[in-house]
Parts: structure tokens; C-alpha cells; sequence
């Protein structure tokens, strides 16, 4: 997953207003890294999303964001 992707998604769930917001603040159980952090170590967006979908009991069914015809 690109970084472009992962903000996306998380702009998606969260909305725009919070999104930087819980990338630089919500430390991840796995990690003990905010999700900012576990990027810039390295660890794959996907995983962080995964990450923060579970730290917020995101359905699996809002996992994969939002549908956008054209892309």
C-alpha cells in the first residue's frame, strides 16, 4: 500500500479534520509507535491501517475505503 493510499483511507474514516491527528497521536498496541512513527521505521501502511482499524473497531467492511468510480 502506498502512503498516499493510507492517508486516504484514514481521511475516509475519520474525516479530514482528524485524520493527521490520529496518524501523529494513536500509538499502536503492536508497535507502541504511532502510526507517523511505525511509517517512518519502515513498517508497511497496510499493516499500520490494519493497526489502526483494530485500535477503533473498524468494521471489515469500511477496511478497504470508500468506492471511487474511475480509479
Amino acid at each position: 500500500m502506498r502512503l498516499t493510499e493510507f492517508e486516504q483511507l484514514v481521511r475516509d474514516e475519520f474525516g479530514p479534520e482528524r485524520a493527521q491527528w490520529i496518524i501523529g497521536s494513536q500509538v499502536l498496541p503492536q508497535s507502541g509507535q504511532t502510526a507517523a512513527e511505525a511509517i517512518e521505521s519502515g513498517v508497511d501502511p497496510r499493516e499500520v491501517w490494519q493497526g489502526l482499524c483494530d485500535a477503533f473497531d473498524v468494521p471489515e467492511e469500511r477496511r478497504l475505503g470508500v468506492d471511487r468510480p474511475g480509479f
